[in-house]
């Protein structure tokens, strides 16, 4: 360890922050269990950073030196403000300047123009951390109405583990979820600092047993092209084919989009999921349109 480090004061840090937070200020679910000790556990700490609970154990015990990412990843799970985090990095004897942050993913045109053109067809962009960037009309009503959802939380894997509908809409989900798990892991393999990425791992860790296993597992996988089936609550089982269209201008940005085979059922299905979200799309509008009418001014 560096000779500034204060490696007993870190532990006790760590150990009084992660007492300060009850589990239901982070998203974690209630267990009904009576807790034994206030705030968080040191395992639910661990899953959280995405860190072994041996490793965090060992930090809070003074046995173990932090690395800066590891550091930067606990600052964001305990909820530290700008004084502590760089307190805590004085008590580890790391210099405390904050890493550069990524500005915000968004679709890139030409991939947007391509995705607005697709009539019968439906897409959506993934960027990085499976983040859901943009998607059109028969992409929404194939999988679910992404508009619904809250930004920081439109994310496909989350979306396949914590969305019911999704483990209903996929009739293999199970196959589906652990290969959306070794995508995952790959993208973690090119940027395993990402902190958004290191979160959204400790938080589906903490919620879900299987990606806790799978994640384990150390599997991977490259998007790229594949079958699957659907079961729709409109239009029926659906066998559909997804490919993958990368763009050169931003390689960490892909349009996925599923087809069918022309003249089988679920191409017919597919141009009828079409009509329908068009006409459900319509029919909002015109209740809106009238809505706005009937409003004074």
């Amino acid at each position: 360890m560096t000779s500034s480090a204060r490696p007993d004061e870190l532990g006790a840090f760590l150990k009084a922050r992660r007492a300060d937070l009850s589990p239901q200020s982070i998203g974690l679910p209630e267990s009904g269990a009576r807790r034994r000790v206030p705030g968080l556990r040191r395992e639910e700490v661990a899953a959280l950073a995405a860190i072994s609970a041996d490793y965090y154990t060992r930090l809070e015990q003074g046995r173990m030196q932090a690395s800066a990412p590891v550091l930067n990843t606990l600052a964001r799970v305990l909820h530290l403000d700008d004084d502590q985090r760089t307190y805590m990095f004085q008590l580890a004897g790391r210099p405390s300047g904050k890493p550069a942050r990524r500005s915000a993913q968004k679709a890139q045109p030409r991939l947007q123009r391509l995705l607005d053109d697709l009539a019968t067809t439906p897409g959506i962009i993934l960027g990085r951390r499976m983040d859901i960037l943009a998607w059109n009309p028969l992409a929404a009503a194939l999988v679910t109405d992404f508009s619904h959802i809250p930004e920081k939380h439109r994310n496909y894997i989350r979306l396949v583990f914590t969305d019911p509908k999704m483990r209903e809409l996929y009739t293999d989900w199970k196959n589906v979820a652990h290969t959306c798990v070794a995508q995952l892991r790959m993208e973690a393999a090119r940027d395993p600092d990402n902190p958004r990425l290191t979160t959204l791992v400790g938080e589906l860790s903490v919620q879900d047993a299987d990606f806790r296993r799978w994640w384990a597992d150390h599997h991977v996988a490259v998007r790229g092209v594949g079958t699957k089936t659907l079961r729709h609550p409109v239009v029926g089982d659906l066998t559909l084919d997804w490919d993958t269209l990368a763009s050169t201008t931003d390689t960490d940005q892909q349009l996925v989009v599923w087809s069918a085979e022309p003249g089988s059922p679920s191409h017919d299905a597919l141009r009828i999921l079409a009509s329908w979200a068009n006409a459900t799309t319509s029919a909002t509008t015109e209740t809106s349109t009238d809505t706005d009418r009937s409003l004074p001014g």
